[in-house]
């Protein structure tokens, strides 16, 4: 059972269901307490929003992907939740060189590292992610208490994560942590 979800663009949800991507890069939304993202969860339900997300937000070659994400949009007043997300570990990444880097396993458009890098203050968190699919989709009533910019939202009510698939296989997953430690701690292989 899981009740803590985290609001990410529909596009990256998406990225992330396919093994596309497998990791989430946030600074933190302007309703953070502080302003400032806290990585409070390890284990949660992705929470695709629409809002926000911009064409211009990824890079051109995953318009296609953005363009999927529009159509399955879900009825107004539903989310959809279908994937949950296991984080064994948060980065805090310092400098702009070490976020660009990361360009090759991510989504973004290289504009949008540098803007929210540059947010309030240097700096952004990365969350590898190890995804899981569910043998059904859950929709909800998206209530007040989900709007705003925030990263977590606690759900009305816990919700069974009994016959999730990894979309990663072990050996695929462990590959993808090591090549996110090789580029921000390169000296843990020297």
């Amino acid at each position: 059972m899981l009740r803590i979800a985290f609001k990410e663009w529909a596009v990256i949800c998406r990225a992330l269901a396919e093994g596309r991507q497998a990791l989430i890069l946030r600074k933190g939304g302007m309703s953070e307490v502080g302003d400032i993202f806290q990585p409070e969860h390890k284990r949660f339900w992705l929470f695709p929003t629409f809002v926000h997300q911009q064409e211009h937000g990824i890079k051109p070659e995953e318009m296609t992907r953005l363009q999927e994400s529009d159509k399955d949009r879900p009825p107004k007043g539903i989310v959809r939740l279908s994937h949950f997300v296991e984080a064994p570990c948060v980065y805090q990444v310092r400098t702009l060189e070490s976020a660009l880097l990361l360009n090759h396993l991510h989504l973004w458009a290289e504009d949008t590292v540098h803007q929210r890098f540059q947010y309030r203050y240097p700096g952004l968190h990365v969350m590898p992610v190890r995804v899981y699919r569910m043998p059904r989709v859950f929709d909800q009533i998206e209530t007040p208490g989900y709007a705003g910019c925030k990263s977590w939202v606690e759900l009305e009510q816990d919700l069974p994560t009994d016959g999730a698939e990894p979309v990663l296989d072990e050996e695929t997953f462990r590959d993808s942590l090591r090549k996110l430690e090789t580029i921000l701690n390169p000296t843990a292989f020297a």
